[in-house]
């Protein structure tokens, strides 16, 4: 579903940034506050999950309707600064590498615990552990292999995660835990969310059967989640090897390093295969965060994200801010206009993905946005999708105004290839 995008600059653009000099912005500054940013985000996302397992710790010890609603506010809260920090995929290769260890979607939940046959099936031809149910089986087949699930802890999530080879088996990450919390939405481009009960997690009144397995997964998804993003903190901390790569390798690798993921998560990730995808199909199964209905705001973090990086700037969820200098600034020192434009256009996504969110919290989910009968709500993630592009567009004026040479942004078949598209 997904290509590859080619940015590279042109002869004349060249020619006509040289003239424009720089004036005086120092690219290693701007690479260490980009370092700084991003250490920012993960351990603002560090301290967010730990926030999360106080919450997973207090429903599990006590399973009721408070708890559980407390842990599923923590999980929205965690997925704040967490979605700002996409912007450092793509162009770090150490972070896309790690990055479907904690967010990696859509997943197919029979491969964890139960689900509603009349709407999610019995079969995948894609996928023999469609149904697998972990929590309900001690012994399962992995090709052909029996695995031992008899004790759920974090070495068998690892060992389960992407088993087989299928990306849709997910059993670590956000999702992973989304789906625990809520369980499965069976209400298609309707109103409503999961909707798991809270004895699913009481080993003394247990509905669904296996509570006590249940209740092993959500704390060891939980705990593995942590233990991963602080890897991450750890690799853009002062002596990580993410940042020490970035700082120790030329500038302008580095600031093509910016570039490319900002204009990857803009384009190809989060215009195409997050929204348009979902969009032209109608399908909330394509929806990020499916089982909570919290996509609107995923998606508004994301691109909010991409603001930050652009800008210099993030206020950490203490209130404090990380600034110095940006792309922003190595831009306007070449081309005044061209970041005054690219202002603009980041100002107009957030104006577009903050429509989502104002329509989803007046009771209008983001699934039922992209109903097929729903053209008002179409029309508004349509225009989202389209300032996403548009700010892409001037990204690539960055390219060649900032003389980088070839930059690769993801693309997707969703824009690039519609025709494509349910084939």
């Amino acid at each position: 579903m997904k290509r590859m995008m080619m940015v590279a600059a042109s002869a004349a653009v060249l020619l006509a940034a040289g003239q424009a000099g720089a004036a005086g912005v120092d690219k290693k500054a701007v690479l260490s506050n980009y370092a700084d940013i991003a250490h920012a985000k993960y351990e603002d996302s560090l301290i967010a999950a730990k926030k999360l397992k106080a919450a997973v710790d207090s429903l599990v010890a006590a399973p009721s309707t408070e708890t559980l609603a407390a842990a599923k506010t923590a999980w929205v809260a965690a997925r704040v600064p967490y979605q700002q920090s996409e912007a450092f995929r793509f162009g770090n290769a150490a972070v896309d590498e790690w990055e479907g260890k904690v967010n990696a979607w859509p997943l197919d939940e029979g491969l964890i615990d139960y689900v509603n046959a009349d709407t999610y099936g019995t079969e995948s031809g894609e996928n023999p552990l469609y149904t697998a149910n972990i929590i309900a089986h001690p012994k399962l087949k992995v090709g052909g292999k029996t695995v031992n699930a008899s004790k759920v802890d974090k070495k068998l999530l690892e060992k389960m995660h992407e088993a087989g080879g299928v990306e849709a088996n997910v059993t670590t990450g956000y999702h992973a835990i989304e789906f625990m919390l809520w369980g499965q939405d069976t209400n298609g481009t309707g109103p409503g969310a999961g909707n798991r009960p809270a004895s699913d997690f009481d080993t003394k009144n247990c509905t669904g059967g296996n509570c006590d397995r249940r209740v092993a997964f959500l704390v060891s998804a939980t705990d593995l989640l942590i233990d991963d993003l602080k890897n991450m903190v750890d690799g853009w901390g002062a002596k990580g090897k993410i940042r020490a790569k970035l700082l120790k390798g030329k500038p302008d690798t580095g600031i093509a390093t910016i570039v490319t993921g900002l204009g990857s998560l803009s384009y190809g990730e989060l215009a195409g295969e997050r929204m348009k995808l979902g969009l032209m199909l109608h399908d909330p199964e394509e929806e990020h965060d499916c089982f909570s209905d919290n996509t609107h705001n995923s998606h508004f973090y994301d691109a909010k994200g991409i603001q930050n990086v652009y800008l210099g700037q993030y206020t950490r969820i203490d209130g404090t801010q990380v600034k110095g200098p940006s792309l922003s600034d190595l831009i306007a020192a070449k081309d005044a206009t061209l970041d005054g434009e690219m202002k603009a256009k980041l100002d107009s996504t957030m104006s577009a993905m903050g429509a989502l969110v104002k329509t989803a919290e007046a009771g209008e989910a983001y699934d039922q946005m992209i109903g097929a009968e729903n053209t008002e709500g179409n029309a508004k993630v349509q225009a989202a999708i389209d300032a996403l592009v548009a700010q892409t567009r001037s990204l690539e004026k960055a390219v060649a105004v900032l003389a980088l040479g070839e930059v690769k942004f993801e693309g997707s078949d969703s824009l690039d290839n519609p025709s494509s598209i349910g084939k």
